[in-house]
Parts: C-alpha cells; sequence; structure tokens
C-alpha cells in the first residue's frame, strides 16, 4: 500500500490502515515536510537515515536549513495499539492547511500526509 485517504476525528487523529502498522512499530516522527505538508518517518528509518543526514558540519548553511526544516516542529509519537491512531498537534494541521481530510502517500520509506484537494 503506498496511498490512502482518510478523515481525522475531532480529535486530530489519523487512523492508519492496518497492513501498515507494524511499519510504524518502533513510533514515528512527525515533521514538517518542504512544501505545506507532514513527514510521517517510521522511529527506526528516522533514527538510521534522517538524523545522520542532520550531522553535517556545523558551518555547512545546507545542514542547517535542513536542521531547521526537520527540527522546527519535530513530534515523537506512537500509535495507539488499539485501533491504530496517530494524533496529530494543531499546529502540524495548521502548518499543512489540514482541517478534516486527508492524503497520504508514501515517498521511499516515508510517508507525505497533506491536505486532500
Amino acid at each position: 500500500m503506498d496511498y490512502f485517504e482518510r478523515k481525522l476525528d475531532d480529535k486530530r487523529r489519523l487512523t492508519i490502515p492496518a497492513e501498515l502498522r507494524a511499519e510504524f512499530a518502533s513510533g514515528v516522527v512527525i515533521t514538517r515536510g518542504f512544501q505545506d505538508y507532514l513527514h510521517l518517518y517510521p522511529k527506526a528509518v528516522w533514527d538510521e537515515e534522517v538524523e545522520p543526514q542532520l550531522k553535517g558540519s556545523i558551518l555547512d548553511e545546507k545542514v542547517a536549513d535542513l536542521n531547521v526544516q526537520f527540527r522546527m516542529g519535530r513530534v515523537e509519537a506512537i500509535i495507539d495499539g488499539k485501533q491504530g491512531r496517530l494524533t496529530f498537534e494543531q499546529h502540524h494541521l495548521d502548518y499543512a492547511n489540514v482541517a478534516k481530510d486527508v492524503v497520504a502517500v508514501r515517498a521511499g520509506r516515508y510517508w507525505r500526509v497533506q491536505a486532500k484537494a
């Protein structure tokens, strides 16, 4: 599965499809995307692939910009085991202009979540 659409509930929760929940067993890292969307990383992918890329030279402006982009508003979360839901913070939804309907698309080893057009 590389794509799904859902409605957030009144508590800002997104239900992750059952066939994807194991992918997020290590936890979830939510960050701002490059534009008005969010990135969802399985915690293991964040630790193994993203975090090392953010540890470049302290004087490298490109690395600094990436750190600001991915760490501003960064949240670690878990998917509730009973219903498979992930709760977004309001600042994430505001950044991505999400009201209720979302689209999630796999982008390699992470997911892009955005408002449904």
